[in-house]
């Protein structure tokens, strides 16, 4: 079977590339090769940052295909939400910085790719939505619980409970992305954020994102300055720490060892 998920590495950055024509759809095998593509990243020391985008200029993803669903068979619904849901998770767990360069639509399980992503790059012409109630189902990899984190939720009402698809100049302004670019330089732009966030200690990128996601748990400002004590602390039994510090102090870059 040919490669749904296109996985290519440049430097510490890799890129992953939604390539499932016409519209980039997500099927039970993209799925299981992303959390694969994932789970070995994490393993690679080499690599700080990752990528994704869609392959072609007018899709980035338009979710799951609904002839999937069509039939109303329960175990294949089980089986696609397990796959969404394991993906994405993983995804949302890459130990590095991921940076999600939407090219075009992002709809359903497109957008939920997404939002699983620590930074999103819009291009103008992009397009929004998760219209899952309007066929009778439901967001089922993260829309419900990543969206109003990231808009309020009043927005996400709109778009989940009323169905409304909206623009890149939208997305910006309610915070659904971090930045809209012209057409055609989503994946520039990704790139260049993502060589900022390489010029990071990866030691420290993965634990301040630990931290920052810990925030999304309820967990109480206590617990979370108590964890940034201990994971500064933990800081000092790395590699990085000392070369980031002395490099510093010696006016040359840092070579990180990611240990």
């Amino acid at each position: 079977m040919n490669a749904q998920v296109r996985l290519e590495k440049e430097g510490h950055i890799a890129v992953l590339t939604i390539a499932n024509p016409p519209a980039n759809t997500w099927t039970e095998f993209s799925l299981s090769q992303l959390a694969e593509s994932v789970k070995r990243l994490n393993q690679d020391p080499d690599i700080y940052a990752l990528v994704i985008t869609g392959e072609g200029e007018k899709f980035f993803s338009a979710g799951a295909d609904l002839k999937t669903f069509a039939e109303g068979d329960i175990s294949t619904a089980t089986t696609m939400a397990q796959a969404f849901g394991n993906a994405f998770s993983a995804l949302t767990g890459f130990r590095g910085v991921s940076i999600a360069a939407i090219n075009g639509y992002a709809m359903g399980g497109g957008l939920e790719c997404a939002l699983a992503c620590d930074i999103r790059i819009a291009e103008q012409h992009a397009q929004m939505a998760l219209p899952e109630a309007g066929v009778g189902l439901l967001p089922c990899a993260g829309g419900t619980q990543n969206l109003p984190w990231l808009v309020g939720e009043g927005w996400a009402k709109r778009m989940i409970l009323c169905g409304e698809r909206i623009n890149a100049e939208t997305a910006e302004r309610i915070g659904l992305v971090e930045q809209v670019v012209d057409k055609g330089e989503a994946f520039n732009k990704a790139m260049e954020m993502a060589q900022l966030a390489c010029n990071q200690s990866p030691s420290s990128t993965t634990r301040c994102k630990q931290l920052i996601m810990s925030a999304r748990t309820g967990r109480g400002h206590q617990d979370g300055w108590r964890m940034e004590r201990e994971l500064f602390v933990e800081l000092f039994s790395t590699d990085d720490q000392q070369e980031g510090v002395n490099a510093f102090l010696e006016k040359r870059k840092p070579e990180w060892k990611n240990r």
